[in-house]
């Protein structure tokens, strides 16, 4: 059996990667910064050897996407060290060699070992855990998205994917692109957690460059700031993303809608 090496766990995909290897049986090692089995930092190769040790299946995700081959560098340790299944979480546009990260994409591909590349679009979970939670809960989420749609993936639906490819060969040379069963604009996003949540969230849609000078006011670095706005101000643009089949694909059951989402989001939330 695999001794699985679970990267980022204390995140939004790791976090439940590691639930789903643990109740299944399986050994697993979580790592990341802080609250994990091992302390992990990419910038710090000395930490890399512990996390590592007797490891053979890795599930890599970058917790902070920069200019860098950090996370190159680590799956080539964790290569040499006898890993031999890895599950990448990517981005879709990682094609593109100006892209963090491409180099690590390349890596896995070219490594020899049994992989799967995983290319989620916008998680769903970013409006009730992630960058744009406390925004919900103030009632008004603003960005430069404008009217564009997107098909924002569950981060479950995703952590059964990512569980999948790493327990089984049947998902060897794959590269998923996961994304939701239907695009919708956030003003139908906000209105589904509205709905689901007896709480009015509304989307107001602001200029990117208005948007970038809130970030920067906020401490987030200019060059993030700018790269965030692109991405976001490209769905307004139309380039959200169609939806795909791939996690029917994996699975054999269809992607949650965003609805469901929100149900289950109120129905759990405090």
């Amino acid at each position: 059996m695999h001794k699985f090496l679970v990267l980022g766990a204390t995140g939004t995909t790791g976090r439940r990667v590691a639930d789903r290897l643990r109740s299944a049986g399986h050994f697993v090692r979580t790592a990341s910064r802080t609250g994990s089995d091992v302390r992990l930092d990419l910038d710090d190769p000395s930490t890399w050897t512990p996390a590592l040790d007797g490891i053979t299946a890795a599930y890599l995700m970058e917790p902070t996407v920069r200019p860098g081959d950090r996370l190159a560098r680590f799956t080539e340790r964790a290569l040499s060290t006898g890993v031999r299944r890895l599950v990448l979480l990517s981005a879709s546009r990682a094609s593109d060699p100006a892209h963090p990260l491409h180099t690590v994409e390349q890596t896995v591909r070219n490594s020899g070992a049994e992989w799967t590349i995983l290319h989620p679009n916008w998680f769903a979970q970013n409006f009730t855990e992630g960058p744009w939670k406390d925004a919900v809960r103030r009632g008004t989420l603003a960005l430069p998205a404008g009217d564009g749609r997107t098909p924002f993936i569950d981060a479950d639906d995703i952590a059964d994917v990512a569980t999948a490819a790493l327990t089984t060969s049947e998902h060897r040379g794959r590269t998923y692109e996961l994304t939701g069963p239907e695009a919708i604009t956030f003003t139908e996003a906000t209105s589904h957690l509205t709905e689901a949540g007896n709480h009015r969230v509304e989307y107001v849609a602001v200029a990117p460059a208005d948007y970038t000078e809130q970030q920067v006011a906020q401490g987030v670095p200019r060059a993030g700031a700018e790269l965030l706005t692109s991405i976001l101000a490209s769905i307004a643009n139309g380039y959200g993303g169609e939806p795909t089949t791939d996690v029917e694909q994996a699975l054999g059951r269809p992607a949650r809608t965003f609805k469901a989402f929100a149900q289950d989001w109120s129905a759990t939330s405090d």
